[in-house]
């Protein structure tokens, strides 16, 4: 009889990869994925428009949120004082400014397609300057900034992503660290792709910033728009590099192994049931120890003893205890272990019985010795 150790569980399925290069030049990093074409706000056309450009002057907070408006095609608005607030429209589809006005109109939450481009560009390319180039110290002086109370810290560019997305394949741990502690959604998808920041530090081969992102709560099981998840990226981009890139596939082996550990539990196995499948396409019908739902595993997630053993007929049973010990031949210590579906129990030599069980009957035999 046997003991099986520990065995990892896969709870992620298994989905054919594909990736291509395609490059953006208004980005400081090209995406590792193909993009879909962005699709822009539907807006009813009107005769309204804003057209100004923002004065120097010490900015104020935000007023009370009651103060607030949304922009209503059939009123009129005067002059633009300045962009005070941004917020992200639902699933990255665009952005919306709040402005305030030289007038006392209160301040209007208005979509960014009738603003001014120089108006939002004056607003905006701080932001994204630095989360392009990776600031943290400059990252941090907006978010920090009383001028930018009102900013959304999922601010979308015109492919819906955030400047999470930015500094994640860029590499920058303290911008990952920042922007999450300030509130960033580390979940969030793209437009170009389904992409979320995870994806980015896989493609980009961040093994730290993925850590740093699972840390901070990122679903290492969000697909793509293609069903992929970053480990499956990881693995594709990894099979898809030459050998020659030494350093470019340790750090994917090193981004795999952050993933794994985050998608895979870990259960004691009970046994082997049965096999399936031919050359990689081999698993094993799994049998847990915990009761779980018996499961197929590939054979790559499976010891390689336990295979072996199989493969070579050996029976296994799954062992409740231990109950006795003595010394055997050659003066090596054998033990009786009470089995969960044998009815007798059987002498074993020790490097078959499980070494917790055997630890739990000499902590009992001291016990009863003191």
């Amino acid at each position: 009889m046997n003991i099986l150790p520990s065995l990892s569980r896969l709870k992620l399925s298994s989905t054919p990869l594909s990736t291509t290069t395609s490059t953006n030049p208004t980005t400081s990093i090209p995406p590792p994925f193909p993009s879909q074409a962005h699709l822009p706000i539907s807006l009813k056309t009107t005769n309204f428009s804003l057209t100004a450009t923002l004065e120097s002057q010490e900015s104020a907070a935000l007023p009370p949120k009651e103060e607030f408006s949304d922009y209503n095609e059939d009123e009129t608005y005067g002059e633009v004082n300045r962009i005070i607030g941004s917020r992200a429209l639902e699933n990255g589809r665009g952005m919306e400014y709040l402005i305030e006005w030289k007038d006392e109109h209160a301040p209007t939450w208005v979509p960014s397609d009738y603003i001014a481009k120089d108006v939002v560009a004056e607003y905006e390319t701080p932001w994204w300057t630095a989360a392009k180039k990776a600031d943290d110290a400059a990252l941090k002086q907006l978010i920090e900034s009383s001028d930018n109370d009102g900013r959304d810290i999922d601010a979308v560019d015109e492919d819906g992503r955030t400047a999470l997305l930015f500094v994640s394949g860029l590499g920058s741990e303290q911008c990952v660290q920042l922007l999450a502690e300030a509130g960033a959604d580390v979940n969030h998808r793209d437009n170009g792709g389904g992409l979320t920041a995870l994806h980015m530090a896989a493609g980009y081969v961040r093994p730290g910033v993925a850590k740093l992102l699972l840390e901070f709560g990122a679903g290492p099981e969000i697909e793509d728009d293609r069903g992929r998840t970053p480990l499956e990226l990881a693995r594709e981009i990894l099979k898809m590099t030459p050998q020659l890139q030494f350093a470019r596939r340790m750090g994917l082996e090193n981004v795999i192994r952050v993933l794994e550990g985050a998608v895979y539990e870990f259960a004691e196995v009970g046994e082997i049931l049965e096999r399936r499948g031919k050359g990689e396409n081999v698993e094993y019908l799994v049998k847990w120890r915990d009761g779980g739902d018996n499961e197929w595993v590939k054979e790559a997630f499976v010891a390689e003893d336990l295979v072996r053993d199989f493969e070579g007929g050996i029976e296994y049973a799954v062992a409740e205890c231990v109950v006795d010990r003595r010394e055997g031949d050659e003066g090596k210590k054998e033990y009786l272990v009470k089995w969960t579906d044998i009815e007798e129990a059987t002498w074993e030599p020790q490097e078959n019985v499980d070494p917790d069980l055997i630890k739990m009957f000499e902590e009992q035999i001291a016990e009863t010795s003191s």
